[in-house]
């Protein structure tokens, strides 16, 4: 079984938390980033070295980081809590509910496949946010790990939200966050009692993050063979959610050309692999698994992959994405690899309508010639691929619920 413990959370005063916690940088615009940076109090504010800095020296601009940290530890703008778990909740708008625990899980783990990845990662951007982590010594956004619901957790969780949360807040985009600390030793016990009975998590969101994370301590364990196993960097910041508590949405692929063919050849090459029919200009969503929509020069189309074209074999080979992405985006429009290449691009999708606008009016505009809207990855086909030790082509999965930065920190120091 996997570990799940308790740490001593750092997380900001209740006065300024809405203040300090962010949405993942990867999410602002520049617009917004530029504005927030520079308001005092702000979690952004905290690293403006590493995201302003034009300086050569990055260790320096790094250790600079690591001083506003403290120095807000010691202002007591931030405070360190007892060891403990944390309830965290998001209602959205549309009354969704997503709620799971933050703790610590081992990047042993990790190695050994306890926790279980199905995305391929870039080991630049690994090497880039593990030097962060060596000089920073915080992990402020956690990695979104998922497991098989237990009725048991459910219920601890149950009870739990009796009580009154440290955090009670609204964000600007509607979502209320609910935080409940958990430091009282019988209610850990028993968390970890029913954990223990866990086989594996598996990685929702934070490929990168978590490779990150492993490779710092692989860095480190080279450097230092006498480690006791308990040094904070041995350690994963974690959101555990059950699969009942998240929601994988589609994620789409558009394309600037046809690889040099007409419209007719593509169609036509599209047809020894899907059954082809044309849906028109009104936007058309994907049904079910086999199922792929795709929009071109202002139409609509639906494909559905050929019945003996669909393996039985399960994991890697019988997604969508897969699929497509084999005999379609290599075979047909000559893209070797679409992690490399600037031929393709990726949207994520909501499971609506709405979602795949973005899709077409880029087309319409076009910036990109195609678009193919794809069925969310289930649930069970995430677990079978991760299972099996197969990666996923890139951007798959576009998982719910989305973290907020800074709400807690784990400081490895």
């Amino acid at each position: 079984m996997p570990l799940f413990k308790p740490f001593k959370g750092i997380r900001p005063k209740d006065s300024i938390v809405e203040n300090f916690i962010s949405t993942s940088i990867d999410n602002l615009t520049d617009e917004v980033l530029s504005e927030k940076v520079n308001k005092e109090d702000t979690f952004l504010n905290m690293i403006k070295p590493f995201i302003c800095s034009k300086s050569k020296d990055v260790d320096r601009t790094l250790r600079k980081v690591r001083t506003n940290f403290e120095t807000l530890c010691e202002e007591n703008k931030l405070k360190q809590d007892a060891s403990s778990i944390y309830l965290y909740s998001q209602t959205l708008p549309d009354k969704t509910v997503y709620r799971g625990l933050l703790g610590l899980t081992a990047v042993e783990d990790f190695f050994n496949g306890k926790i279980k990845k199905h995305e391929s990662t870039l080991h630049l951007r690994k090497e880039k946010f593990a030097h962060y982590l060596d000089k920073v010594k915080v992990q402020s956004e956690p990695v979104l790990l998922t497991y098989h619901s237990n009725s048991k957790i459910e219920l601890m969780m149950n009870l739990e939200e009796k009580t009154v949360p440290i955090y009670n807040f609204t964000t600007e985009d509607g979502v209320k966050h609910k935080v409940w600390q958990i430091e009282n030793r019988l209610k850990l016990k028993q968390f970890k009692d029913v954990f223990d009975q866990i086989d594996s998590f598996y990685i929702a969101d934070g490929h990168h993050r978590i490779g990150s994370i492993g490779l710092n301590a692989k860095n480190h364990l080279s450097k230092n063979k006498k480690t006791t196993g308990h040094e904070g960097y041995n350690f994963i910041f974690s959101y555990l959610v059950s699969n009942q508590s998240i929601q994988i949405h589609d994620y789409n692929r558009v394309i600037k050309d046809l690889n040099q063919l007409s419209e007719e050849e593509f169609l036509k090459a599209l047809e020894e692999f899907f059954i082809v029919h044309e849906k028109g200009d009104e936007t058309y969503l994907p049904s079910q698994k086999y199922h792929i929509s795709m929009y071109l020069n202002g139409k609509f189309y639906s494909l559905h992959i050929k019945h003996d074209l669909r393996t039985k074999v399960p994991g890697l080979e019988d997604l969508d994405h897969y699929f497509l992405e084999k005999n379609v985006i290599n075979n047909i429009l000559g893209i070797a690899s679409s992690k490399n290449s600037d031929r393709i691009d990726f949207l994520k999708g909501n499971s609506t309508k709405d979602g795949i606008e973005n899709l077409k009016k880029l087309i319409d505009d076009k910036v990109y010639q195609v678009g193919f809207a794809m069925y969310p990855v289930p649930y069970t086909d995430l677990v079978k691929v991760s299972d099996l030790d197969q990666k996923m082509p890139p951007k798959c999965t576009n998982i719910e619920p989305k973290l907020l930065t800074a709400l807690v920190l784990y400081d490895m120091k």
